[in-house]
């Protein structure tokens, strides 16, 4: 019943507050960011791996990345699959408690970016409520509503990311990870902010 009067006591880990406190100005650096899930359900699906990569002054920052796999062994074996892929992978793993913790201290303030991003957001603050944390503060862009407000589209038949592609003329990579979609989304996005003068 005196929920609210809960949260507003609520002790929140020092992660968070950490996070929080990044938030007093408004950034210019965007992230944009894909994740790979074990499906679309936020309340019982869960993330296995993150790709980002940032841009700033109109530039993707090949230097500023983050890529890691999620060891969700719980999940995995309470649905009878192998974590094979997941343990011969060489991209850097994390448990999901070090994996957001990892990410959160990456985005900082960053206005996040990405295609269909409320999915990405849904899950990430389901992982973040499982840490105590409160849900993001990000500000988040969607490449596919950019699109469709550029060519005022009322559609709401979905745009795929290899659509997108072809619409602006942005090679297709093979997209085998979470990484090479968020290089790829981030083109998209350069494109899209510059066509919309933002």
């Amino acid at each position: 019943m005196f929920d609210w009067i809960k949260n507003i006591n609520k002790e929140y880990p020092e992660i968070w507050k950490n996070y929080i406190s990044k938030f007093e100005k408004r950034s210019n650096r965007f992230v944009v960011l894909s994740t790979e899930t074990s499906g679309l359900n936020p309340n019982k699906d869960v993330i296995l791996s993150f790709g980002a990569i940032a841009v700033q002054d109109n530039s993707i920052l090949i230097g500023d990345s983050f890529e890691v796999m999620l060891l969700q062994y719980v999940y995995l074996h309470d649905n009878g699959l192998s974590n094979e892929f997941i343990i011969e992978s060489k991209q850097p793993k994390l448990g999901e408690r070090e994996a957001i913790q990892a990410f959160l201290e990456y985005i900082g303030n960053a206005i996040l970016v990405g295609h269909r991003i409320h999915f990405d957001v849904d899950l990430i603050n389901v992982a973040l409520e499982k840490l105590d944390c409160g849900k993001l503060k990000n500000e988040a862009l969607d490449i596919e509503i950019m699109h469709k407000k550029l060519k005022d589209i009322s559609s709401e038949k979905p745009i795929s990311i290899d659509e997108l592609c072809e619409i602006y003329k942005v090679p297709k990579s093979e997209r085998l990870s979470s990484s090479e979609d968020a290089y790829t989304i981030a083109l998209l996005f350069l494109k899209l902010k510059s066509k919309l003068g933002l």
